[in-house]
């Protein structure tokens, strides 16, 4: 049976640290789908049809790469996608301590499904997509933070 996993999260925007982890685990699974989730408390700064061709464009190359949007619980839809693996990736201790308790209540919710955490690579640990939301707000430059490709710094026009 092949390994699928999902990757969920807002990708808002995809950072280097997500494309780093996306990588080092595609030799764990034969397919891994980008999910992003469609979460009600979080801000969507950039639209989601963009976010979805920003991630296509990093992972052109990648044929067991998949993108897909979702709406709802994230075991419910690794059931619909066939997946049993949710990765996630880590940065701190704070970061463990919520993914934790998150991946024991998922697995509360489905037994057959489970967490996967890779640590962030080092020079990723700092970085996230708010503090990439706020370099282009206020005028700096976000390029060394997303994936080469990809230019936000026009993203709306």
């Amino acid at each position: 049976m092949k390994k699928k996993a999902i990757f969920p999260g807002s990708f808002n925007p995809i950072t280097r640290g997500h494309e780093c982890v996306i990588k080092r685990a595609m030799p764990l699974f034969d397919n891994i789908i980008i999910a992003i989730g469609d979460n009600q408390n979080k801000e969507n700064f950039f639209p989601v049809n963009k976010r979805i061709e920003w991630i296509k464009t990093v992972f052109k190359d990648y044929p067991g790469i998949e993108v897909m949007t979702y709406s709802g619980l994230t075991v419910d839809f690794c059931k619909k996608v066939g997946a049993k693996y949710i990765l996630r990736g880590l940065r701190t201790s704070a970061d463990f301590e919520f993914e934790r308790s998150i991946g024991q209540i998922n697995k509360q919710l489905n037994t057959e499904i489970d967490t996967v955490f890779l640590l962030t690579a080092t020079q990723y640990t700092p970085l996230n997509s708010s503090i990439v939301r706020d370099i282009l707000k206020n005028g700096g430059d976000p390029s060394p933070f997303v994936p080469e490709g990809i230019d936000i710094s026009n993203w709306n026009q």
